[in-house]
């Protein structure tokens, strides 16, 4: 498996986190995949043989690209042979926005927008080895839709604040930090990202369990919950399994199999 991120160009920093490509070969038999939550939003085009997702008892391939929003659960993909991936990573309440798409809350977005249109071209960039060139024009593609989109300092400041607190702030602070009431930032994060300020704290403070757990496994949980503000170790086992769909021992004992990360700070696939 090959996974490589690329930080976007400064223009682009307060909408995305990063851009990411991940190649792996799941061979001639079809193979599920998990996907842990975290606190992004991710815009997907994939090529090879494609992916589905199990929906009322059938698999439903995904068209390129489709979108993963905050998730809630773990979602599981199935796909076989090879599945390359371009990705954008963004921040929740910017994605949106960044697409003149009306916000909806979470889970798997299939939709229709003219950045199909750049999926010809990528895939044949990618056939050819050529991942600069397809990294490059999907660049190029947001630096002209940011462009586009006016900037919300409000949003901004209060993404920034979170961010910094790994989503341990109360929203009352965050409000503070970005200059603005409670109900006024509550009103704009919902209508750029289909979420509350608190839904995408609680994923920001799961991911940091997350990621603590999966690098280092017999890390101390009393200690961990101290530090994310969670109120004991109880209450930070409730959430992660709320968030994992599994206890955090649990989680543990798969990170000792030795399935390793494939970035620094995000566990993209962890075989189901």
């Amino acid at each position: 498996m090959q996974h490589q991120e690329f930080a976007p160009p400064e223009e682009l920093q307060d909408s995305i986190k990063c851009f990411w490509y991940n190649s792996r070969d799941f061979g001639e038999q079809l193979s599920d995949f998990e996907v842990q939550p975290d606190g992004y939003a991710e815009i997907i085009f994939h090529f090879g043989n494609g992916c589905s997702i199990a929906r009322d008892g059938s698999l439903q391939p995904l068209p390129s690209p489709f979108m993963m929003g905050l998730l809630n659960q773990p979602v599981v993909f199935y796909a076989k042979n090879r599945l390359e991936i371009i990705a954008i990573r963004c921040f929740p309440w910017t994605v949106f926005d960044l697409l003149g798409l009306q916000a909806v809350k979470g889970g798997v977005h299939m939709f229709e927008h003219p950045i199909a249109q750049l999926h010809p071209t990528l895939k044949k960039g990618i056939e050819a080895g050529r991942i600069d060139e397809a990294l490059s024009m999907i660049k190029q593609y947001f630096l002209n839709a940011r462009s586009a989109v006016a900037a919300n300092s409000m949003l901004f400041k209060a993404g920034v604040a979170m961010s910094k607190a790994k989503g341990t702030m109360p929203v009352r602070q965050v409000a503070a930090a970005a200059h603005a009431t409670v109900r006024t930032l509550e009103r704009n994060f919902k209508q750029s990202s289909g979420h509350t300020v608190k839904d995408v704290s609680g994923l920001m403070r799961f991911e940091q369990v997350r990621n603590q757990l999966w690098l280092y496994p017999d890390i101390n949980l009393a200690g961990l919950a101290h530090e994310l503000g969670y109120t004991d170790q109880s209450h930070l086992s409730r959430e992660f399994k709320r968030y994992s769909g599994s206890t955090p021992a649990a989680f543990a004992r798969k990170a000792k199999q030795g399935k390793p990360p494939v970035g620094n700070d995000f566990v993209a696939f962890v075989q189901a």
